[in-house]
């Protein structure tokens, strides 16, 4: 079965606010994320968690790029953690793991590194955290190599490849989108979101195909919204496969409404943060 979502079907699975709730209520994420010189994805996916309803983001950061990224934020509750060479030491492990039970989802990926001790916290977290996972960007590099982590885990995991990071992950080129995603899922056990034009979002049954987004979206710090958007609906309790699917969409229509408005050229991720909120009411 495939679906394509519309606006009103995204209103319609957004989670009711309660008029009693308060900022608990409303999703605690935590997002591991950033490293030294790649300060800016931390924070587009702490503010497209907040942008999209989270009610507590904490995004824990390499103790080196703190001062930048706690500059930078007001909103988000900017953790230092142990750093080793400008990425997230594994000595941050016990800190990442007081925080873990009291979160309702979990980012790892965006712009954290490549290092040996931020791939064992990319496991360290998957096998730890019994809770729902999104991993992005180095997140998903980071798995490649130990995909029967995902397999193993008893709580939902969410990965959003680009092309080249699902042939990395897969050790396949791709030939059908909708299939090699379907194939994909149910090999890992996962929920895959493989990005691209119409947007693949599949659990290995049910496949949801996007429409929203334009070429304007190619540019660096977009898939950082996306993670974010995606974590947080997943945080506020909305099935991981639906809060996917409709961050992807939420997503797509942000960009699609900046390029209407400033046009393709030169919109940034920026300008789509500031127009998420506008498609949820």
């Amino acid at each position: 079965m495939e679906i394509v979502l519309r606006h009103n079907d995204i209103l319609n699975a957004l989670p009711d606010r309660n008029v009693k709730a308060n900022k608990t209520d409303m999703g605690r994420v935590l997002l591991l994320c950033g490293s030294e010189g790649f300060t800016g994805a931390a924070v587009l996916s702490a503010m497209g968690a907040l942008r999209s309803g989270s009610g507590l983001v904490y995004l824990g950061v390499p103790r080196c790029i703190y001062q930048i990224e706690a500059t930078k934020l007001d909103e988000p509750i900017v953790l230092p953690l142990e750093d080793n060479n400008g990425t997230l030491s594994i000595n941050a492990a016990e800190r990442i793991a007081e925080l873990l039970p009291k979160m309702d989802a979990v980012l790892i990926g965006p712009g954290l590194g490549l290092s040996k001790d931020t791939e064992k916290i990319v496991q360290f977290v998957l096998e730890t955290y019994a809770g729902p996972v999104v991993l992005d960007a180095d997140g998903i590099t980071h798995i490649c190599k130990h995909k029967n982590v995902l397999r193993d885990r008893t709580g939902q995991t969410v990965l959003t490849p680009h092309e080249g990071e699902f042939v990395r992950l897969m050790g396949r080129n791709i030939v059908d989108r909708r299939s090699d995603a379907l194939s994909a899922a149910k090999e890992l056990g996962c929920v895959v979101v493989l990005k691209g034009h119409q947007t693949i979002i599949t659990d290995g049954t049910t496949v949801y195909r996007n429409e929203t987004g334009n070429p304007g979206m190619a540019v660096g710090g977009c898939g950082d919204v996306l993670a974010g958007i995606i974590t947080s609906l997943i945080g506020q309790k909305m099935p991981v496969l639906t809060a996917a699917a409709c961050g992807v969409w939420l997503h797509g229509a942000a960009g699609d409404v900046c390029a209407k408005d400033i046009g393709q050229y030169g919109m940034l991720p920026t300008d789509m943060l500031s127009v998420l909120p506008r498609l949820m009411k």
